[in-house]
């Protein structure tokens, strides 16, 4: 069992190319048949395959060096040297690569199916291919041309259309519970959900994947709390969902809170579309805090949720659909599924 994990460095190596052959040609009756050493194979390449089924990076974290097979070397008759294996690496949508040293990115993987990263060293030539008419015996060959041997960092961006944001214990995790079949812990706790979670909220042929991240809170870029370790998972986000828990004496400032943290963090994903969405509005006193909240915010959609109210479960579900770009019909009846939780894989 792997856990979840996010971010690794591993060593990759393309093969080395075969080294070309010196041979000549040996018969009874050709006595001076001539060079007929052949050319050496090619070395593997090192191949990122992008897998569907795998949801973490974790299953590097045990094996973290990969090299491609060398090609191997050319034979006489002129036949050539068989060319090296590749070596494939399987990792998750969402992964990109960065260089170890500086941190560049790389390579974004998303969208791709196979990444040809390092290519593997060509092969040598046989001495049968410098024969000339002056040069009738050449006896030496082309050698095989090296790998590309390199360090690099794995980073996983997950790939959602919504991204909740909340401080601890706001309610994101029972939202995403609800809409779809994802099952993020709840507890009466702050921190209760560790790692990203993903879930799908579908109509028809539509669909929304939602993110949910631990809670971020006051100081993150400071690196309080879990500080902005998962804010990258939603930073592929079309809109953001913040949550405002409205039976906390703070909830007139959250929403400011929120958007300033994230905003240090990136200035793209302070500014995403999003929406408000003020919870826990079936205790005491919070219907008055949410009309205080939505006056506040007047320019922005601001939306109340109770997961006990049916009523309030609706307009909810379809603001999450606009902010992902869709339109959903009316008369909205969602089956609820989910793509895929964030959680201990084989």
């Amino acid at each position: 069992m792997f856990g979840f994990s996010d971010e690794t460095y591993i060593d990759v190596a393309s093969g080395n190319g075969g080294h070309g052959c010196v041979s000549f040609r040996r018969e009874k009756f050709v006595p001076k048949g001539g060079p007929d050493g052949g050319d050496g194979g090619r070395g593997g390449d090192v191949v990122f395959v992008v897998r569907d089924n795998l949801r973490t990076l974790g299953h590097l974290k045990l094996q973290r060096s990969f090299k491609a097979e060398n090609g191997r070397p050319g034979q006489g008759a002129r036949c050539a040297g068989r060319n090296g294996s590749d070596v494939e690496i399987p990792v998750p949508p969402g992964t990109v690569i960065k260089n170890a040293e500086t941190g560049e990115v790389i390579k974004d993987l998303t969208g791709l199916d196979r990444y040809v990263f390092l290519e593997g060293g060509r092969g040598g030539l046989g001495n049968w291919h410098f024969r000339t008419a002056v040069r009738q015996t050449p006896r030496f060959a082309q050698p095989g041309a090296k790998g590309t041997a390199m360090r690099v960092g794995l980073e996983l961006q997950i790939i959602a259309d919504i991204g909740l944001v909340g401080f601890p214990n706001a309610g994101k995790s029972s939202l995403i519970n609800l809409f779809t079949n994802a099952r993020s812990k709840v507890a009466g706790y702050p921190f209760t959900t560790k790692i990203p979670v993903l879930g799908v909220l579908r109509e028809g042929d539509q669909d929304v994947v939602i993110a949910d991240i631990p809670g971020i809170i006051e100081g993150a870029s400071e690196g309080s709390g879990m500080g902005y370790k998962f804010l990258r998972h939603i930073s592929r986000t079309k809109g953001l969902c913040y949550l405002v828990d409205l039976s906390d004496d703070g909830y007139l400032s959250a929403y400011d809170t929120l958007r300033s943290e994230l905003s240090k963090y990136s200035e793209e994903l302070g500014a995403k579309d999003h929406i408000i969405v003020g919870t826990k509005i079936d205790e005491p006193d919070t219907e008055e805090r949410f009309s205080r909240l939505a006056e506040k915010y007047g320019d922005t959609q601001v939306l109340p949720l109770s997961i006990y109210r049916d009523d309030l479960l609706e307009p909810v579900k379809h603001a999450l659909f606009r902010l992902a770009g869709e339109k959903p019909d009316d008369g909205f009846t969602s089956r609820m599924d989910t793509d895929a939780e964030y959680r201990d894989e084989v």
